[in-house]
């Protein structure tokens, strides 16, 4: 006599892996029960091995990053064609392959798998031509992520503007590991991180929570009618290609903030001319004392995140720059001043037919260095400008 009951027991998941044509490395993972749940892991980087070598790019690999190509501009352009369609027949043949019990599922139910994105990771890796020369500037990039961003960049960086209704939290991680050091940045469930490997440098992306992100797709009203607008993504395969557009977008706002970053030697002879005084159109621009308290305030006011995009005014950061003045007018005209002598000294440029300023290219290379320095409490800095 069979009698159904509820007790707690444990349910197995069987691990296949494969050494595919067009994947290459990857593996299924499926569940013993019903429904039969299956994950499929595969790595790109695996299956632009196969479509290389289909067209004639050769190639060196470490691990799972490719340190030399060459033909850098093709192989991209051939990254760029991935056929999301195409994937949804490749993971149909998985399933039929490993699931006995499909037949009996597509009878009952009329249906099989409907395949999502639980993890999505888009990597940008910078190549370098020798590993030293990644190392000389690694330091200074770890050092720069760290210490200069805030919580505000995190939400530059995926796209987004700090808003006060905002629940979730933004989080910055540094770990330092025997195979090297790594940076990672997390708002709520998805995150952005630096790490090298070998020669290359490595912004990564991982959406975990789509939701967060938009696409552009047809909205299904109460009412029975239906329009075209922008929309939280959902995890559907489908929306794949926007996957790579969000997070593509992402490591490019990550590497806009730090393409300036030099070595610290080489932006010491920077520092010093800041120091400096110097003479413009004949009159003379006093230098800075970089390791002031009042100096790194200023610095990292006008560095801060939210003002990467848009720029900074007068009003935005005079009170936290002098918060001991009270007197509005004696306020307003000793920002002015200041932002003319950092003008001067090619720290910051004024956006043209408005009231905005933005950092330049060499002052968010100098002031990036004696932020990260002043924390660090570097020695060469602190002797050098004494």
């Amino acid at each position: 006599m069979l009698v159904v009951k509820s007790c707690n027991t444990k349910c197995l998941h069987y691990y296949l892996y494969y050494q595919d044509k067009e994947f290459g490395f990857m593996f299924v993972k499926i569940q013993t029960w019903f429904p039969f749940n299956i994950q499929v892991y595969i790595n790109g980087r695996e299956l632009m091995k196969s479509v290389f070598d289909k067209n004639n790019i050769s190639y060196e690999c470490y691990d799972n990053s490719f340190t030399d190509l060459s033909d850098v501009t093709k192989a991209q352009e051939l990254a760029d064609r991935f056929d999301s369609t195409k994937l949804c027949r490749h993971l149909d043949a998985f399933a039929k392959s490993i699931n006995p019990f499909l037949d009996t599922v597509y009878h009952f139910f009329g249906q099989g798998y409907h395949w999502c994105v639980n993890q999505c990771e888009f990597a940008t890796d910078v190549m370098f031509r020798e590993r030293s020369f990644l190392e000389d500037i690694y330091p200074s990039l770890v050092g720069h992520a760290f210490y200069d961003f805030t919580c505000t960049d995190v939400f530059t960086f995926m796209g987004r503007k700090p808003d006060p209704r905002f629940l979730g939290e933004a989080v910055s991680d540094y770990k330092d590991r025997p195979i090297g050091c790594r940076v990672k940045f997390k708002l709520k469930s998805n995150s952005i991180k630096m790490y090298d490997k070998c020669s290359v440098l490595r912004i990564e992306t991982t959406i975990n929570n789509p939701c967060e992100f938009k696409v552009f797709g047809t909205v299904h009203h109460k009412d029975g009618t239906e329009s075209r607008r922008w929309k939280p993504m959902g995890k559907s395969i489908s929306n794949l290609y926007r996957y790579a557009e969000v997070a593509k977008a992402c490591n490019q706002r990550f590497l806009d903030a730090m393409i300036d970053i030099v070595p610290v030697k080489s932006t010491l002879d920077e520092i010093g001319k800041v120091c400096t005084n110097k003479k413009v159109h004949g009159k003379t621009v006093t230098g800075f004392n970089v390791w002031s308290p009042e100096t790194i305030r200023i610095m990292e006011t006008i560095c801060d995140g939210r003002y990467f995009i848009n720029g900074f005014r007068n009003k935005d950061i005079r009170n936290i720059i002098f918060p001991d003045i009270k007197d509005a007018r004696k306020l307003g005209s000793k920002t002015s001043r200041l932002l003319k002598k950092l003008r001067l000294h090619g720290l910051i440029k004024k956006v043209p037919r408005s009231r905005r300023y933005t950092v330049t290219s060499k002052g968010r290379r100098i002031m990036g260095a004696l932020i990260e320095l002043r924390k660090r409490e570097y020695p060469p800095l602190a002797a050098k400008t004494a």
